[in-house]
């Protein structure tokens, strides 16, 4: 059970947020039928245009294919191409029947050449079907919150089920960039993959130009069929600010996302929040010492200029004890900041020494240990 502080934080330094571009973009200033800006850090869209129209995505349907493939946390697992996973119209990463490689490398075929075969492996190897992979497609969607999107193929091809909306492609988006996986392979520019059954490798090369042109890039995804139009799905971070951009059958994608980005660059700012603990600490039962010191890193909260420079209310959470042996750098609480009922940040808190067993009690405990090994050899 976590002990609750609450108090509110003083803002101890505002920061000027990096800022280019223009501002108060308007509907007409996006060539998209469909748009969003949102900044993940505080939960808002700075700008929309028909942001829930629904409409299909073509291939940043990959983005959530790739998305269950990272959180799998088996990047080496060895997946068997079948003929199944390749018999798929539309772009290729060069997959072959019988060509063995790891998950890691199926995911880096989807995210940067946007196979549509890569995206078949990974649902058939992942759900056991197209149908199964769906439904996983779906329960996700619903845990991040998408409520008007349908997930019928893997890769993106055009089915009158598979729809979203540029909203919620962009909470989408926000869930992905959470992941350092996810963002270590769509934010590469090139990849060469090793094929575990022979010599064969293929290089990649990803089809995301913001990665060259745009400073701060880290991805995410594009997409195109004929239904769909040109859609785009990315993703900036600068000076500690991270915004997602999506635009749906958009004929000038990359110039509505420079616009777009541009513009939420410089709509935010930063202030430096509260990180001092000193004050804090938490209780060791059976340690050398009976408490241990509490640790937060410095950090920063983002708030739009618009709105004027917020009071933020920290909430302390850290548990009512520890039993020893406490590591320094166990994660014994964290740290909530809100401005008018919204989370601005929330920060691990950390021990912030070694607090060893003490030494009565150890003896104690290696007794035990002996007591009972008796029993186990018995």
């Amino acid at each position: 059970m976590l002990k609750i502080h609450r108090y509110l934080a003083s803002v101890l330094l505002l920061l000027v947020a990096f800022s280019v571009g223009v501002s108060g973009l308007e509907s007409g200033d996006v060539s998209a039928a469909s748009a969003v800006l949102y900044c993940p850090d505080t939960g808002q869209f700075l700008f929309e245009k028909d942001a829930d129209e629904r409409l299909s995505m073509a291939s940043t349907t990959k983005i959530m294919t790739a998305l269950l493939a990272v959180e799998q946390n088996m990047p080496e697992r060895v997946v068997t191409v079948t003929a199944e996973m390749v018999n798929v119209e539309g772009t290729s990463s060069g997959l072959r029947a019988g060509d063995v490689l790891t998950l890691r490398d199926i995911i880096y075929c989807m995210l940067l050449e946007s196979g549509n075969d890569a995206a078949n492996a990974a649902a058939i190897a992942i759900g056991g079907s197209f149908e199964g992979f769906a439904e996983l497609m779906n329960r996700r969607a619903t845990e991040i919150g998408m409520t008007n999107t349908s997930f019928v193929t893997p890769s993106g091809l055009d089915d009158e089920n598979h729809y979203t909306t540029a909203r919620d492609m962009a909470l989408l988006a926000a869930q992905a960039i959470e992941n350092e996986d996810f963002v270590r392979i769509c934010s590469a520019k090139s990849y060469r993959v090793h094929f575990l059954s022979s010599d064969k490798t293929i290089v990649l090369y990803n089809h995301n130009r913001l990665l060259e042109s745009y400073v701060g890039c880290i991805g995410v995804k594009t997409g195109f069929t004929k239904k769909s139009g040109r859609c785009l799905v990315s993703a900036a971070e600068r000076d500690g600010i991270r915004l997602i951009a999506v635009t749906l059958n958009a004929p000038n994608d990359w110039s509505d996302h420079q616009k777009l980005l541009d513009s939420g660059f410089d709509e935010m700012a930063l202030i430096k929040i509260d990180t001092d603990f000193s004050r804090f600490a938490v209780s060791v039962v059976g340690g050398e010492q009976k408490t241990v010191a509490i640790n937060g890193s410095e950090s920063v909260a983002v708030y739009r200029k618009a709105d004027g420079e917020p009071d933020v209310t920290r909430t302390v959470y850290l548990e009512k004890f520890l039993y020893a042996p406490v590591k320094k750098g166990d994660i014994v609480g964290y740290a909530v900041y809100e401005t008018d009922g919204r989370t601005v940040k929330r920060l691990p808190l950390t021990a912030a020494q070694d607090i060893p067993i003490a030494e009565k009690q150890q003896t104690k405990q290696n007794f035990l240990d002996r007591l009972f090994g008796l029993f186990d050899r018995w």
